[in-house]
């Protein structure tokens, strides 16, 4: 008798989390299950922003890559029933499995590392391969072109255990997610005393009104019922337009508002995708 998907699922989910690996569902188009009303915002106190799996005090899949948990009790307990029986597949966080996963998502991404980078264990995926590597790092979108690294903080979908053995995670892949700093880009600042102008108090560098706008921004984007997309980007172009050429915003500022495009459903690279774009047409 065929099996329900759930239970395949859960199944799949028990397997991997036993061998240590921490996983969590995923809904169709590859995405996590968002966060709960209690967990809008992250007013719960999740723990999104931290480099360790599992879920925070909600007992649903809440907080995307956060969720992913190797205990059994949690993925068979009842208020991850529903999840599972809408489930897609399964993911895994690579992170908290202690391994890198660098996502080829096309034939000549493939080609690219057969010919740039050690031989390791492979996953066949739609388009491309995964390379899963032994250690951890950073994850990094668009490293290159059809190349993501998904380690830290991200998960990656279960598309079964691969051929090969897996390698140490070599230093030509975490070069790949250095970035070399823009020459036309001034640091962000700490200011002890507003900076004055002809006009003034500069707002902008005012933490009270920056905090102000990020808050607005974030909540803009959880309160979306349609048009997500659209509403990411044209909430990040509101942000740089407001706050974008003045080096007051910090990577911390733009991972609190990709971390609320990532909870209505965006991946991670159509939210830089959205900050690119929304770069080019403020000229930055």
């Amino acid at each position: 008798m065929t099996q329900p998907p759930e239970i395949d699922h859960l199944r799949t989910a028990l397997q991997l989390a036993a061998a240590g690996m921490p996983v969590l569902p995923l809904r169709e188009g590859k995405l996590p299950f968002g966060n709960c009303p209690a967990c809008a915002q992250n007013a719960c106190g999740g723990r999104p922003n931290m480099k360790i799996p599992g879920p925070c005090v909600c007992p649903q899949p809440c907080h995307g890559w956060a969720a992913a948990t190797t205990d059994p009790h949690v993925l068979k307990s009842a208020a991850w029933t529903s999840a599972w029986r809408h489930a897609a597949t399964v993911a895994y966080h690579p992170g908290g499995a202690g391994v890198t996963v660098v996502d080829l998502d096309d034939p000549a991404a493939v080609q690219w590392a057969r010919t740039t980078l050690p031989a390791t264990r492979t996953v066949t995926t739609t388009r491309g391969e995964h390379w899963i590597y032994r250690g951890t790092m950073p994850s990094s979108n668009a490293v290159r072109s059809g190349v993501d690294i998904k380690s830290l903080m991200q998960y990656a979908r279960w598309l079964g255990p691969g051929t090969g053995a897996t390698a140490a995670l070599p230093d030509a892949v975490r070069a790949l997610a250095v970035k070399e700093p823009s020459p036309s880009r001034r640091a962000p600042q700490t200011l002890t005393v507003p900076l004055r102008g002809a006009q003034g108090e500069c707002r902008h560098r005012t933490p009270a009104y920056l905090e102000r706008g990020i808050a607005m921004a974030e909540q803009r984007i959880t309160e979306a019922r349609s048009a997500v997309h659209a509403t990411v980007y044209r909430t990040f172009l509101a942000v740089l337009s407001a706050h974008g050429r003045c080096g007051c915003l910090t990577d911390a500022h733009v991972a609190r508002l990709f971390t609320a495009a990532q909870a209505k459903g965006e991946t991670a690279r159509h939210c830089t995708d959205a900050w690119i774009n929304a770069r080019t047409a403020l000229g930055m």
